[in-house]
């Protein structure tokens, strides 16, 4: 029993209690050791059980989830996958989640729920396996995760000018990408080059995400729309359930946001947008992978390098899941490996160093 992860249920629905406990047990490598109907109950839970894992409701009677994970993540610290019905209001509640260091979500559905939960068993149970192998990091006062790494310099926000317009930043992320993302892109100048970013995400949280970043970034931040000039000083998002890749168009790029099979189990998938990198922008590219589970992206980020691209990799401390960076280094994809905190200032560095020697697209 040892050997298995133990997970705390805390959801409001006794219905909804028993199913994820019964999909939990269902699993070889799991069990669930508690079920609380709010956060009081599974305060106590989690004292006497100490469980790896927790997968919390957000709305619940006498305290909140959010409030919950708030006071969680900053007096023990442990890994939560959220439990959220996909309304909008419910979106921007779980990304709030994601902010204070919940490690993943799930999307409960709104009608048929027995139903919908076993369907979702699948994608529950793997959530939970990640969850249970995440490095999570405790809230300080003002809900910034602590990474206990070296402080940045801080990013010169100076203008870029002409060095950003022939360049692409290409962002592949997964398992804790929301937050390294906003991470990255708060610390670019306004004038950066344009930023294309596969954050894997289903569908009905990409608007929502992209909206939260355009409020804190300097750049623009929107969700791609096909066939829409990319442009420095945007970031482009690739929508929940569809791949995002960049094309030509004369003189311009354009992003392309397209339907297609899932890539790697994925879509939108990292394999697409850093394919069509290395294939359309090479060596305008830079690359960068950041925290996620699996190894979407790193065949490809290896093309954008050998096609003349900057690639880097998030370090493993400051990653959440050292999964897709670590199969990015191993493909011999990446040139730096550096902490969250250091990438954005690297990035305007190297652009202020070598941009300059090149001009022409390839």
């Amino acid at each position: 029993m040892n050997t298995k992860i133990r997970v705390v249920v805390v959801d409001d629905s006794a219905l909804v209690r028993g199913l994820l406990a019964e999909i939990i047990d269902r699993q070889p490598d799991m069990c669930c050791v508690g079920a609380a109907s709010d956060p009081l109950v599974a305060r106590e839970m989690i004292r006497n059980l100490n469980p790896d894992v927790i997968t919390l409701d957000v709305e619940m009677p006498r305290m909140d989830g959010i409030d919950f994970l708030s006071r969680l993540m900053r007096l023990r610290p442990m890994p939560v996958v959220m439990v959220s019905t996909l309304t909008e209001r419910g979106n921007d509640v779980t990304l709030k989640a994601l902010e204070l260091g919940a490690v993943d979500f799930v999307s409960k559905p709104k009608i048929g729920v027995a139903d919908g939960l076993r369907q979702l068993g699948a994608d529950i149970t793997e959530k939970i396996r990640i969850a249970a192998r995440a490095r999570v990091h405790r809230l300080v006062a003002n809900h910034a995760a602590s990474t206990d790494t070296a402080p940045a310099k801080p990013v010169t926000m100076a203008s870029l000018g002409r060095l950003s317009t022939e360049k692409i930043i290409f962002i592949g992320a997964s398992t804790g990408g929301t937050e390294a993302t906003r991470e990255l892109l708060v610390n670019l100048p306004a004038d950066s080059p344009a930023v294309m970013i596969t954050q894997h995400m289903p569908p009905g949280f990409t608007k929502s995400y992209a909206a939260r970043l355009n409020s804190l970034c300097r750049i623009r931040v929107a969700e791609a729309v096909d066939g829409e000039r990319v442009l420095p000083g945007h970031a482009y998002i690739a929508p929940g359930g569809l791949h995002l890749s960049v094309e030509r168009s004369g003189a311009s790029y354009i992003a392309r946001v397209q339907d297609g099979e899932p890539v790697n189990r994925h879509k939108p998938s990292v394999e697409v947008l850093f394919d069509s990198a290395a294939r359309v922008v090479g060596r305008n590219a830079l690359g960068v992978m950041l925290t996620g589970m699996g190894a979407d992206g790193a065949r490809a980020m290896r093309t954008m390098r050998d096609a003349g691209s900057y690639n880097i990799a998030q370090d493993e401390h400051s990653c959440v899941v050292f999964g897709m960076p670590r199969e990015a280094i191993a493909h011999g994809a990446t040139q730096e490996t550096l902490p969250l905190t250091q990438i954005a200032p690297r990035l305007v560095e190297w652009l202020r160093t070598h941009a300059g020697a090149v001009t022409s697209r390839v």
